[in-house]
């Protein structure tokens, strides 16, 4: 490059000379390339994920700020600041520095309320994310990486809050420190080591908010940005879901380009979500830290509540009856070892093995590109809302004595009715969801058959109503028939029985479907279009890595949509 230019007469200049040996080194020509030609699909859904990383970016910028002005100490101080009702109280250095960040600090309550918001936004969109994900089916083959990646995004999200929400060590704080403590202490044989090393000692210790503090600025943020960096480089690797459309199709990517639509969009999505946080912020109170006052372990405050995501172990906790047993000596609490870990053990060890499972019960091998409309999957939707259901009774239950003192109501009378609505609602929302998806279908069977009604009725003569009908546009009838249909596992005679198990449990997820009317000639195009891409095999030739650029610039190929995956329109 630098002789033809030498030979046209031009010499390069410094800046293109450094240009040229980074690129050298580094694909950061062709690396811009492929990400200003990344194609992003128009949806509102796809939102959800952006609204997840911006409130985490906004996280990122409140927590830095605070961490300046925060002292993770249990030393005990005497108060002499601003808040004239605390003044000659001894406080933790901790508590003292939390009320001079929302007192003192220029801009530190407006800071602190952003972050708080921050937090709840953020777990919020990547519950919300999560379950886009789920209904849609965006989740399988080739996306099960980063659907574990992005569960345990949501755990860490948990631990983040709860971590944060306990460093200001007010009465709030110190009794979910004390419920944490409780369910460490049900953990049989090591719960006792446990809390001593979590607490540095009896509760409440004097290491626990230092320790906080690592844990909620150094190592969970830390695993954060390493996991969003994951998923975001697999986003691009693997492509897009997207919305079946005319001209999208199972094998390519269809929507707005980089630069500069989306990079316009995604830009002022950004800003709105910091300036949403900050208007929050501002009109609305959250954590008051200095009503509450110090943490004393002999104090508890009456209507005390977590944070909305940690709220379904609270209500698990309140909803378990007493139950312990002793064994060779030890005793073990169930109705706190049971609520606290073993049930959100085994939701979230249910949403981790999720995909593999219906992996396992599909027989088929493609690639998923297209997202399902939730109607053409009943069970997989029955089950979401299932687990929806058992979500939000635990939720309720969580603030079953606030509800009880708000209503005028028997706390142990709605204690009983929230037990019953957790045994009884999750399977009768699973049935009512699982027929309204079958109704759907049939719905869209009329009117593939039908078509739309007009709104117009001729009366005949002889007194009879009759209306009238439009076909269905090609555009709609194409949304409507782009339905992949997987046939249930099979198992021959003589089967093993673990092949039998598989083939009745795939049968009973997929044996609910209406099926569609389609001519001839859509059938072939649909078969078409949900047609997974085909990537042949690698051909004879250098190994991989080798030449200019090295192995940065070929994985940078391997990620560049000419390998087959789809096209960008």
């Amino acid at each position: 490059m630098d002789e033809t230019r030498a030979s046209n007469g031009h010499q390069p200049s410094a800046g293109e000379r450094v240009t040229a040996r980074l690129d050298g080194r580094l694909p950061v020509t062709e690396a811009g390339r492929e990400l200003l030609r990344k194609v992003f699909p128009d949806h509102w859904s796809f939102l959800l994920g952006e609204l997840a990383l911006y409130s985490f970016v906004v996280l990122l910028l409140t927590g830095v700020y605070l961490t300046f002005f925060f002292r993770p100490s249990m030393n005990e101080v005497v108060y002499q600041g601003a808040y004239l009702p605390l003044d000659g109280v001894r406080v933790s250095e901790a508590y003292a520095s939390t009320l001079r960040i929302s007192f003192e600090v220029r801009g530190g309550l407006l800071i602190r309320q952003i972050h708080h918001w921050s937090a709840l936004l953020f777990a919020s969109a990547i519950g919300a994310h999560l379950l886009r994900v789920f209904f849609t089916g965006a989740f399988r083959r080739p996306r099960e990486l980063n659907w574990v990646i992005g569960v345990t995004l949501f755990n860490l999200a948990l631990l983040e809050g709860f971590s944060g929400y306990s460093l200001p060590d007010d009465t709030l704080s110190g009794t979910g420190l004390r419920i944490a403590e409780g369910v460490l202490l049900s953990v049989p044989l090591v719960g006792t080591y446990l809390t001593l090393f979590a607490f540095g000692g009896e509760f409440p210790g004097h290491d626990v908010i230092p320790r906080l503090f690592t844990v909620h600025v150094l190592l969970v943020p830390g695993l954060l940005l390493a996991l969003v960096g994951a998923h975001l480089t697999l986003v691009v690797v693997l492509k897009h879901t997207h919305w079946a459309a005319p001209g999208r199709t199972n094998r390519n990517v269809v929507g707005m380009p980089f630069f500069p639509q989306f990079l316009t969009r995604t830009t002022g999505l950004l800003f709105a979500v910091g300036g949403v946080m900050a208007l929050s912020s501002f009109l609305a109170e959250v954590n008051p830290v200095w009503r509450y006052g110090s943490y004393r372990p002999d104090v508890v405050g009456t209507g005390a509540q977590p944070d909305w995501y940690i709220g379904f172990i609270e209500g698990a906790l309140r909803l378990m009856p007493a139950a312990e047993t002793r064994v060779l000596g030890h005793t073990l609490s169930w109705n706190v070892l049971l609520p606290a870990l073993v049930v959100p053990g085994l939701l979230f060890a249910a949403l981790y093995a999720y995909p593999f499972v219906e992996r396992w019960l599909d027989p088929g091998t493609g690639e998923h590109h297209l997202c399902d409309r939730p109607r053409n999957r009943p069970t997989r939707t029955a089950l979401g809302t299932a687990g929806i259901t058992v979500y939000a009774v635990l939720l309720v239950a969580g603030g079953n004595d606030v509800i009880a003192y708000a209503f005028g109501l028997d706390v142990n009378a709605l204690t009983v009715v929230l037990r019953t609505a957790l045994v009884v609602l999750p399977p009768v929302v699973f049935l009512l969801t699982r027929r309204l998806c079958l109704a759907l279908q049939a719905r869209d069977r009329d009117r593939l058959l039908d078509g739309d009604e007009t709104g117009r009725i001729d009366q005949a003569h002889d007194g009879g109503f009759s209306g009238h009908r439009r076909p269905l546009p090609e555009a709609e009838r194409y949304v409507l028939l782009a339905r992949a249909e997987a046939e249930p596992v099979t198992a021959p005679q003589g089967a093993p029985r673990h092949e039998r198990v598989r083939a009745a449990a795939s049968s009973w997820f997929h044996r609910d479907r209406v099926e569609l009317p389609a001519t001839a000639g859509e059938s072939e195009r649909m078969a078409a279009v949900l047609t997974a891409p085909a990537h042949p095999a690698p051909p004879a030739g250098p190994a991989p890595g080798a030449g200019p650029g090295g192995p940065l610039r070929w994985l940078l190929r391997r990620l560049s949509p000419r390998r087959g995956r789809g096209t960008g329109r």
